[in-house]
């Protein structure tokens, strides 16, 4: 066990012989609490009432339909048949697998720097918004650069004064500039309820991560399917039902608590695979989709992209791949775009101010690839060819700069030679997710190819007062299968 979870450990049991819930029913946090957007100073903070202290995964299971039923559902937008041709008769949702209802009640946050509990701020109660799944966002303001933070949240039914549960987390906020300490984070991608390699807990990379107690952690997107079937979530509820489920699985759960965070999305959250203005899944518009993950499912953001400084030799780009998009179909060209000209614009001006000595721009898809023939969806494809090459050609400029990337199925580090250009596909969070990729297929551009799961590590420190960085390709157990250093001559 490592020292940060060993005192996590004791901060929760001083915290709890503090104030322990009253026995009664519920509300409860079944899913657990997520932080996100964190910099020097900020970071948000989120959390749901449940009604029951787990999901119910001993449901039923859902019935499955064909691909080309679903595609008939989605476009005629009969919820009845939605939902009857999924959940089996003389049932109701409520009977499903992982079935996890919220429920209203009232949220209290307390925090304190660590090794400050005499310090602690306790924040007013607050009814959770009913209109948002039960959830509830702190933005936590004034706090310190660099230090690490404890929190506890407390619920309790609407009019009373009974706690009626407690759950406790932790996170690390990025040091100044000026400081040379070394940082570690870990990059994922693709997760799937149905896909889960440990049934009963979830993804087995998130205990193989916590072991590594990265400073923070980012999904890159495809953190859920809409658009996979148990079940195929063409309504609002269903889309609800599905997010609720994965984030009640322990493993998640438990990681989540811990670690700062940065939440990305990409097109399967939102509904329809590569799906874009217009192209809505069922009876919820694309743009609905887009809102349920950026205000209710996830801590929010207002842009939904930002540059973090994580000390004097990183710097991340987290950038946003749907909102700002058109048209898939469109003609390629100028005003064809994914990021949008206010997000690029950003982009440039802040890559060029920054005097960080490694630059890393994490994006949900690829730029680089190499990607599929028949894909049209991100910038390493044909029909985005255009403004792949207008940001490569801002790229090409820029010293020590790297991708890094989700989306793909398959882990990868694509070079082009004679170029400063470096792209790291992280890969799908388990084995059973792979794929998509031959294994024998591998480019002039491919440094590595991996058809297989896992998660990717980026390590920056510094030997001997020189700055290196370190990407490491891991497995769902966390064992090392590739590494790429790095060393500045700055």
């Amino acid at each position: 066990m490592n020292m940060r979870n060993i005192l996590y450990g004791f901060v929760v049991l001083f915290l709890f012989s503090c104030h322990s819930p009253e026995d009664m029913e519920g509300p409860y946090f079944g899913n657990g609490i997520k932080n996100g957007w964190a910099d020097q100073n900020s970071i948000v903070v989120w959390t749901r009432l449940t009604k029951n202290k787990e999901a119910f995964f001993d449901g039923q299971p859902f019935k499955e339909i064909s691909k080309e039923q679903m595609l008939d559902l989605a476009e005629n937008k009969n919820i009845e048949a939605i939902y009857n041709s999924q959940i089996p008769d003389d049932l109701s949702l409520k009977d499903m697998e992982g079935y996890c209802p919220g429920i209203p009640g009232e949220v209290q946050l307390q925090y304190f720097e660590t090794g400050q509990p005499d310090k602690a701020v306790t924040l007013a109660w607050e009814a959770v918004d009913q209109n948002r799944d039960h959830t509830f966002q702190w933005k936590l303001e004034g706090l310190n650069a660099g230090k690490s933070y404890q929190l506890k949240i407390l619920s309790r039914p609407v009019g009373k004064e009974q706690v009626s549960d407690s759950i406790f987390g932790s996170f690390l906020l990025p040091n100044e500039k000026s400081s040379s300490d070394a940082v570690k984070f870990c990059v994922v991608s693709c997760h799937d309820y149905n896909r889960r390699d440990d049934i009963k807990n979830g993804h087995k990379i998130y205990p193989s991560m916590d072991k590594m107690a990265p400073d923070f952690y980012v999904h890159t997107g495809d953190i859920e399917y809409m658009d996979k079937p148990n079940p195929y979530a063409m309504t609002e509820e269903l889309m609800r039902f599905k997010w609720n489920r994965l984030f009640a699985l322990p493993f998640q759960r438990s990681f989540y608590n811990k670690y700062t965070s940065y939440f990305m999305k990409d097109d399967h959250d939102v509904g329809f695979d590569d799906s874009y203005p217009g192209r809505d899944y069922g009876i919820v518009p694309f743009e609905r989709g887009l809102e349920i993950f950026d205000e209710e499912q996830f801590p929010s953001y207002k842009k939904r992209y930002k540059t973090i400084r994580w000390g004097m030799d990183l710097q991340i780009w987290i950038v946003e791949g749907r909102n700002y998009r058109n048209q898939n179909y469109l003609e390629d060209g100028p005003e064809k775009t994914i990021w949008g000209d206010q997000q690029k614009q950003w982009f440039y001006k802040t890559v060029e101010n920054s005097d960080a000595t490694y630059k890393i721009l994490i994006t949900s898809s690829p730029i680089l690839g190499p990607d599929r023939k028949n894909k049209n969806d991100n910038l390493s494809n044909a029909n985005y060819a255009y403004e792949q090459t207008e940001l490569l050609s801002f790229i090409k400029k820029q010293k020590n700069f790297f991708i890094v990337n989700g989306d793909r199925h398959w882990q990868y580090v694509t070079h082009i030679e004679g170029t400063n250009l470096w792209e790291f596909g992280c890969g799908a969070g388990a084995d059973v997710h792979a794929g998509g990729w031959k294994q024998d297929d591998f480019r002039p551009e491919h440094k590595f190819l991996r058809v297989k799961g896992g998660f990717l590590t980026v390590d920056v420190e510094r030997q001997g007062n020189k700055p290196s960085l370190t990407f490491s390709h891991c497995d769902v157990n966390g064992n090392v299968v590739n590494r790429q250093n790095f060393t500045s001559t700055n």
